[in-house]
């Protein structure tokens, strides 16, 4: 996201989640603006954790960057799973996508940071878990277009700034951070563009549209929740 995007802190960009705006929605307004317009407090806040913020400056260490890598991969595993349902139901109005799937390069990458032994020692914190169990509960559209909003598209944009700050402090580059690749993606811009357009062409009612922007809230806080869980652990 670009043009349509304020300015954001790095931490903002680096933890890959999408950007609010300044005004409140009108009915004419598309989905995705009326996400981006309705999430912002909840993203201002993620914004300012200390483990994003820690993380970015270079302060911590790689073992708490693979710490994420496994928070991560239970929370895609969940969202995956959701898609693939959805997807099945022929209910997915083309936003389950093979292009975006992240499970495989999330383990791929926790058997770099972690060996080949990586799923005895990865562990899901307490919030991690409170989030899978919310992606379960809110399988179908319209909830799910929520969650692929929040995760997907903050992959394809402050993912790709986290990736470059993990290879400047930590010399990551290929295996460990394969998770911000997206090869079957050639241009991101406008792989994001119909992304948007896909979203902003569901059949929502006003109530619906409405329960898509409040869910988005929810992955926001609940992205936080994680992410105050990794500070209590990491941040010194």
């Amino acid at each position: 996201m670009t043009s349509d995007r304020r300015p954001v802190t790095a931490g903002t960009r680096a933890m890959g989640t999408t950007t609010g705006a300044p005004a409140a929605p009108s009915a004419g307004d598309t989905l995705s603006a009326a996400l981006r317009a309705g999430t912002r407090a909840e993203h201002e806040t993620a914004e300012r954790s200390a483990f994003v913020e820690h993380l970015v400056a270079g302060r911590l260490d790689v073992a708490a960057y693979a710490d994420l890598a496994a928070q991560q991969l239970a929370v895609y595993t969940a969202l995956e799973a959701a898609g693939d349902r959805l997807r099945a139901a022929g209910g997915d109005a083309g936003l389950v996508l093979d292009e975006l799937r992240r499970v495989p390069a999330i383990e791929d990458d926790l058997g770099h940071l972690y060996g080949a032994r990586w799923r005895d020692r990865v562990r899901t914190l307490p919030a991690t878990a409170a989030y899978v169990s919310r992606l379960e509960e809110v399988a179908g559209l319209p909830a799910y277009a929520a969650h692929a909003y929040t995760r997907y598209l903050g992959d394809l944009s402050g993912g790709q700034v986290l990736q470059r700050v993990l290879q400047r402090h930590h010399g990551l580059t290929g295996p460990g951070v394969t998770f911000y690749d997206f090869p079957r993606i050639h241009r991101l811009k406008p792989f994001k563009d119909v992304y948007r357009e896909r979203l902003d062409a569901l059949p929502l009612t006003a109530d619906e549209r409405a329960a898509v922007v409040e869910e988005a809230r929810v992955a926001f806080r609940l992205n936080q929740a994680m992410f105050a869980d990794l500070g209590a652990v990491h941040v010194r």
